[in-house]
This record gives structure tokens, sequence and C-alpha cells, in this order.
């Protein structure tokens, strides 16, 4: 049975959209959405788009962007792929880029604070929201007390579960560590229309959505798609 425990603020709802275009980022505004998180490659879960496209969005619309920092599968980043990141960072600031996501984990699955540290000193300050590699981690409680106070982090993306909202949802309900790091939960992964109301009434209000809004990665975003989920969650 699932407790009803409160894991967000009652702040007002936040209706995050994955854009991997233009057009994905016009329609996301159009259609209500609060927040826009840039990325390239799906098929890969997601990496770095090119600071191009962020500057042509960063014109297009006037929502936040969080730009994704991810240059590889999975979540580590050695030495030289910290390198090539931190590069990239300069390149995404100087196109505009205000707001981040990032994470890294260790080989054997403890969050990396010396790469997300490094990242973050980069960024400069900018509001960042720490990714879902946070629910493959080893331990996810020791997970959630290494977030603690690291600079600029406002917000984590989770589905509770590695393998999704739908196996994550119990856990996010009786999840209680994200107060002590001091941030915003913003559920995402495998996101459906039933998981909203279920989401709603533990007190998550942020939702992140990527594939409920467009018929498949190489489709475009929906409007109509944007304006259901907004209806959903202000309900």
């Amino acid at each position: 049975m699932m407790v009803a425990v409160t894991v967000s603020s009652p702040q007002r709802g936040l209706l995050e959209i994955i854009a991997l275009t233009v057009p994905d980022a016009v329609a996301a505004q159009q259609g209500g959405a609060d927040r826009i998180e840039v990325v390239a490659q799906m098929d890969r879960d997601g990496l770095t788009p090119d600071p191009a496209l962020v500057a042509e969005m960063r014109a297009a619309v006037d929502l936040p962007l969080r730009v994704m920092v991810r240059g590889t599968d999975g979540f580590t980043a050695d030495e030289a792929e910290l390198d090539r990141l931190l590069d990239t960072v300069g390149q995404l600031r100087q196109a505009g880029a205000q707001e981040f996501v990032l994470g890294f984990l260790t080989q054997d699955g403890q969050v990396d604070l010396a790469a997300t540290r490094a990242v973050v000193e980069a960024i400069g300050g900018s509001p960042w929201t720490f990714h879902r590699a946070v629910d493959h981690a080893a331990d996810a409680q020791q997970a959630w007390a290494a977030l603690r106070g690291l600079p600029g982090l406002d917000t984590v993306l989770t589905a509770g579960s590695a393998k999704g909202l739908e196996h994550g949802l119990p856990r996010l309900a009786a999840r209680d560590d994200w107060q002590a790091a001091g941030v915003r939960l913003l559920a995402g992964g495998g996101l459906k229309h039933a998981h909203v109301p279920g989401l709603r009434s533990i007190g998550v209000n942020a939702i992140h959505a990527g594939g409920l809004v467009r018929d498949s990665w190489d489709s475009p975003v929906e409007v109509t798609r944007v304006e259901a989920l907004r209806t959903l969650l202000d309900a």
C-alpha cells in the first residue's frame, strides 16, 4: 500500500518538457510548459546538445532552458571526458545557457562528487538539476545524502527506480531524504498520464516529460499533448 508522504514543496506545479529541436521548444511553450530540458540523441538517453541549437532555442522561446551536460552513454566521466565536458560548458554558456542538467557516478555506483563539483564550478553558480543518475546509484540513501549542499542544485530528476516510474512511484511516496538535500523533486522516466494523479496525491507537483508529448523521438512535440499534461498537473 502506498504511503501518502509529501515529497515536494507546495509550489505551483512545474512542467518540464524535453526538446531536441527549436520547433519542440516552441510547441512546449505554446502548450503551457514551465521549463525545457535541451538534449540531443535520445536514443542514447540524452546527451549534450550543440551550442548552436541552444542559441537558436534561446532566441525562439522565453522559457528557462536546462541544458544537458553528458557526453557519453552511462553516468561515469573519466579525466579525458571531464576535460571535454568542461570545455563544452564554456561553449554552452557563450551560447546563452544559464541552467544545466548533470550528474556523475563512480564505477562502483557512488555519486562522483569530484566530477560533479568540477562541472558545477564551471557553470559558475547557475541553477542545475541532478538527473536520473541518482536512480542508478548503488545505494539510493547514500546518493541522496551526497547531494546535500552542492552549490546551485535546486532539482533532482528521479523516477524512484532505474526501471522508471511504473516501479518507482511507491518508493517516491516513502522518500523523505530529498528534504535534507534542500531540492525539488522532479518526477520523470517513463511518465504516463496515469502517473500524474498519483504523483499529485503524494505531493509531487513537478513532472518531466519527453516521449509522452510526441509519437516517437523522431517526431516533434505536439502542443495538444503538452496542454493535456498541463491540465492534469493543475487539476
